[in-house]
């Protein structure tokens, strides 16, 4: 498998404008989430003192305008708001920067009923040395959102910061990692090309010792206990709320879509011997190149080799092996973290949904072709650990997909449906998050009909949402209020 679906082109992702319109002005979403009346916003620096007064005004007046027409959420249940904070809050050096201004932007956000942040903990700054952990840096952070009186969602990535859509600096993995890689260049995927991605470790390494005679697993592991350890009194008094557990690339459960590492191919050669046909020891040799179309391949197309017995033999063993490793972290996570919540984040991959293969998804390792719901049995992976499960791309719109990027057949609406009724019916929490940046009332409208969908009869809505994410833009007056006040209808944050 080495055709990038999961690459998908910058052109092809919807972007929410940073600047509102007129007429774009939407419900105000944390209050619309919340059901809160927020306070004064005049005390953050972007916030003009001399023009609160007429913007609430404003506010008010259109307030009333959209109760008239907006749906009305009274009476449903409470869902927990958190925004993510900055990537290069901690610098390279493992240092905080600006703290001042970090207490700035938490008050404003304490202002305007935020629950709480989330924190990446770069495995990549934090493990300098082998078992040897520096977390003062993210001391001193979370007592500042401690201070503020603010919760925590806390990420243990480890993955490089860097690369990636919206990655404004980098924190590559531990350079004794990097060290490691250079001798044996295999714990990292690699392409049919043989190029290596030290993005993360490939899970071909999960069970073996070849990182200072520890197994991928067990650094994993000790990293986690090493912090539930250090911040044992922010687990105790509950400002830690939740820990989410980086599972792949992007710290997301999924393959950066290819496995031609020396540990997967043994597994995959392996698994195809079991099966009694070594000729299927191997890749797919026709699923195109990086910038490959679906039908432009004899894999992916429509009624191509992916449907074929070779190609579910493949799909299935290629699949397995992603939950596999999902399962072995998260079964450690659980033991870390006893007695507290635990979560992990699956990527949404919605471009090429429309197309039978579904290529993106199948590359990813989500083995969800339109005969087969691959989401199930991640769903019910995560069901065995009591684990959350949080999705992505709540804020886009297949209409808008269609009109602006229709070459990429891609359907967010039904994917995120699919994923959402997954997790419901194995029994989990499922939360969620916007794709990207998101200032408009389409966009805050999208994550309000998702968090809690009409007419449900069941009653079922998200766990909690996390924004993406803390930024300038977001503190501009306009754009604060807008995310902030809302119609006096209560919609996500309902009374507790």
């Amino acid at each position: 498998m080495d055709a990038r679906f999961l690459c998908c082109p910058v052109a092809l992702l919807p972007r929410c404008h940073p600047k509102l319109a007129p007429a774009a002005r939407s419900n105000h979403f944390v209050q619309a989430i919340t059901g809160r009346k927020v306070s004064n916003l005049a005390s953050h620096k972007m916030v003009s003192r001399s023009s609160t007064s007429s913007t609430a005004a404003a506010v008010e007046e259109m307030t009333k305008e959209e109760e008239k027409e907006e749906r009305d959420f009274a009476g449903t249940p409470y869902v927990p708001i958190y925004v993510m904070l900055p990537l290069g809050l901690i610098s390279e050096s493992n240092e905080l920067v600006n703290p001042e201004g970090i207490r700035r932007d938490l008050q404003a956000l304490k202002s305007v009923n935020v629950d709480g942040v989330m924190v990446d903990c770069w495995w990549g700054l934090v493990e300098d040395t082998p078992q040897k952990y520096n977390w003062s840096a993210y001391r001193e952070l979370f007592t500042i959102v401690k201070e503020s009186d603010l919760k925590l969602q806390v990420v243990m990535s480890f993955h490089q910061c860097g690369g990636n859509v919206g990655d404004d600096v980098n924190i590559p993995i531990p350079k004794w990692v990097l060290e490691i890689g250079k001798e044996n260049p295999d714990i990292f995927f690699t392409d049919k090309h043989g190029h290596r991605n030290p993005e993360c470790l490939t899970w071909g390494v999960d069970k073996e010792r070849v990182l200072k005679s520890r197994t991928g697993l067990e650094v994993y592991f000790d990293y986690m206990r090493s912090f539930r350890q250090e911040f044992d009194d922010l687990f105790q008094s509950g400002v830690i709320a939740e820990i989410e557990v980086g599972l792949g690339a992007c710290g997301e459960l999924r393959y950066p879509s290819y496995c031609y590492d020396k540990y997967l191919i043994k597994s995959l050669k392996q698994a195809a011997e079991a099966r009694g046909h070594t000729e299927w020891g191997c890749c797919p040799d026709n699923a195109g190149e990086y910038n490959s179309k679906p039908q432009e391949t004899d894999f992916f197309r429509d009624g191509g080799d992916y449907d074929s017995y070779y190609g579910r033999f493949f799909l299935k063993w290629y699949s397995k092996v992603l939950i596999e490793h999902g399962d072995r972290v998260l079964m450690l996570a659980k033991l870390a973290f006893e007695g507290f919540h635990i979560a992990s984040k699956v990527s949404g991959i919605h471009w090429w949904y429309k197309t039978a293969s579904h290529a993106a998804e199948l590359a990813a390792g989500f083995y969800n072709p339109c005969n087969r719901d691959g989401y199930v049995e991640i769903a019910e992976m995560f069901a065995k650990h009591d684990a959350s499960l949080n999705f992505t791309c709540v804020e886009l719109r297949t209409l808008a997909q269609e009109e602006d990027f229709p070459e990429a057949l891609a359907d967010p609406e039904g994917l995120v449906w699919q994923v959402l009724n997954a997790a419901w019916d194995a029994g989990i929490y499922v939360a969620s998050e916007n794709a990207l940046p998101c200032y408009d009332r389409d966009g805050y409208n999208k994550i309000l009909e998702n968090a809690k969908p009409s007419k449900n009869p069941d009653g079922r809505h998200i766990s909690a949402f996390t924004y993406l994410r803390l930024s300038p833009v977001l503190m501009e007056e306009h754009n604060l209020h807008e995310f902030a006040r809302g119609r006096r209808l209560r919609t996500l944050k309902q009374a507790k």
